[in-house]
Parts: C-alpha cells; sequence; structure tokens
C-alpha cells in the first residue's frame, strides 16, 4: 500500500524539510524510495530519522511543489527533528536499512513513536483532485501534454462539486505550474 503522505527531516543544522511523499507501507515498515539527488534522501541518511505527517489539509502538499513550505511545526517528541502542527497524526520513524540505487535507493524504517492529534474525517472529491493534480504536477516533465489535460479535465470535475476555499487555493497554486509548463511547451 502507498501512502500520500507529507515528510519532514532535519538536516545536521536543525532546519526542517517538507516533501509530500508516497510512502510504501508493508506490514509495519515504512519504504521512502526518495530519487537522487533529494533534500529528503540526504537528511534521513544523516539523521537517520524521519517523520509522516498524515494531514488533512491538502494545501500542504500542492504548498511543497509550489514553494510555500513555511508551515508551522512542532518538535517531535523521539527523534531530532518536526512535525507538521496541523497534522491529523504523526509517526516518528527510524531507518533500518537502504536497499542503495543510482536513482532512486529504497529507505526501510520503523516508526519509533506515533501520535493521533485529531480525527481524520475522510477527503471529499475536491481534497482528492488537488491529490492527484499535486502528483501529476510532480511528473509534468515527463507526461505527455494530452494526458496532463485529460487528467485535469476529469479531476476538475470533482473539484467544482466539492471544493471549498483551501481545496480552491490549492488548485490554483498547481495550476498556475501547469500554465507555465504548457507555455514552456509552446502551447497554450
Amino acid at each position: 500500500m502507498i501512502q500520500e503522505v507529507i515528510v519532514t527531516t532535519q538536516n545536521a543544522e536543525g532546519a526542517t524539510h517538507i516533501a509530500p511523499m508516497g510512502v510504501h507501507v508493508v506490514n509495519d515498515e515504512f519504504i521512502i524510495l526518495p530519487f537522487r539527488p533529494s533534500t529528503t534522501l540526504n537528511n534521513i541518511l544523516q539523521s537517520e530519522s524521519a517523520v509522516i505527517n498524515y494531514i488533512g489539509d491538502v494545501r500542504v502538499f500542492a504548498g511543497c511543489l509550489t514553494g510555500k513550505r513555511d508551515w508551522p511545526l512542532t518538535a517531535a517528541e523521539k527523534i531530532p527533528g518536526h512535525y507538521l502542527s496541523s497534522a491529523l497524526a504523526h509517526k516518528e520513524i527510524k531507518l533500518v536499512r537502504v536497499e542503495d540505487d543510482e536513482t532512486r535507493p529504497k529507505l526501510f524504517c520503523k516508526a519509533i513513536h506515533a501520535v493521533n492529534h485529531a480525527p481524520f474525517q475522510g477527503y471529499n472529491r475536491a481534497q482528492f483532485a488537488v491529490l492527484e493534480l499535486a502528483i501529476l504536477v510532480s511528473r509534468l516533465n515527463r507526461l505527455p501534454l494530452e494526458k496532463i489535460n485529460a487528467e485535469i479535465e476529469y479531476l476538475s470535475i470533482g473539484l467544482h462539486k466539492t471544493a471549498g476555499e483551501k481545496e480552491l487555493e490549492a488548485w490554483g497554486w498547481l495550476m498556475k505550474l501547469v500554465e507555465n509548463h504548457k507555455q514552456g511547451l509552446g502551447k497554450a
């Protein structure tokens, strides 16, 4: 199973990095597969720890892809680092082993501390649409324009039926990246 989460890591100077990721969950193991080069990869290899954040506000996913990474943080309890203050739950994890790869190493981790902060109420269709658009945006340079346009057309249906202010804001941030990408290809 792949969970769409926010991973927070800390570098040697104590700065926190916030990144959206699809983390593989196998039994009680979390497998993180960051691409090289990656701040998340460097930080986990250096600190041997990270925090998995489960959030309801999809603006965090969109924000991470659009340069809006200034989200309130709270100190982790069992590892050096922070979790998102808005997290519904978080798991503090330790690196157990690495399967090295020159493109995308596998970082196998175990949870050493888990906290539930608030109940998860589920995602509406607009929140789902923003998450899927965020994933699409992270792959803009690898997908044909026709696929991008078709996905956006489909996702916008659910967005327009169920979006609140937060979802519309996140969608707008992501669509600016899509439009910039299209302009870079010489197409509107």
